[in-house]
């Protein structure tokens, strides 16, 4: 990734016609730009070699996989054993259902996001799967009720 890319007005527009409508085709988002296809798919080569654009993807319901619990748990790591660091994270990154992890400062190492069939199912993984970990000393689970939002960016 190229950190020192420089986008101007036309990246910045195709870029936020992309994050409001992925699925938009590149005609159509040359036609709102004034600009050829072969322009579009030129600048948005552009910024996907350089890492401004990362991939894409479809995002399927998880209530409508059957996982209706979502859940954030702060984990907090003993690294007095041999396992490094890192060694513990590919242990969590192994639990399917955990679809985020980030490495954080504070009270906890990690933090991870996790779709679980509903609160039995939860508690099962927490305890099966995540706090059989020699390494986790201690676990804090937040359940979210519902998500207020979730968006991209704004590009401008």
């Amino acid at each position: 990734m190229n950190n020192n890319v420089q986008i101007d007005n036309l990246d910045k527009k195709i870029l936020k016609l992309l994050t409001q409508d992925a699925r938009l085709p590149f005609l159509e988002v040359a036609r709102k730009c004034n600009v050829s296809g072969a322009a579009v798919h030129q600048r948005i080569n552009r910024m996907m070699e350089s890492g401004i654009i990362t991939g894409s993807h479809f995002a399927a319901d998880p209530k409508a996989l059957g996982f209706s619990t979502l859940a954030f748990i702060g984990i907090q790591v003993n690294l007095t054993t041999e396992r490094t660091h890192e060694e513990v994270f590919e242990r969590i990154a192994k639990i399917p259902e955990i679809v985020e992890c980030h490495h954080i400062t504070g009270k906890y190492s990690l933090l991870i996001k996790i779709y679980a069939r509903n609160n039995e199912d939860l508690k099962r993984i927490i305890i099966e799967k995540i706090q059989s970990i020699v390494e986790v000393v201690s676990t804090e689970t937040f359940i979210s009720l519902e998500e207020g939002f979730t968006r991209e960016l704004p590009v401008e």
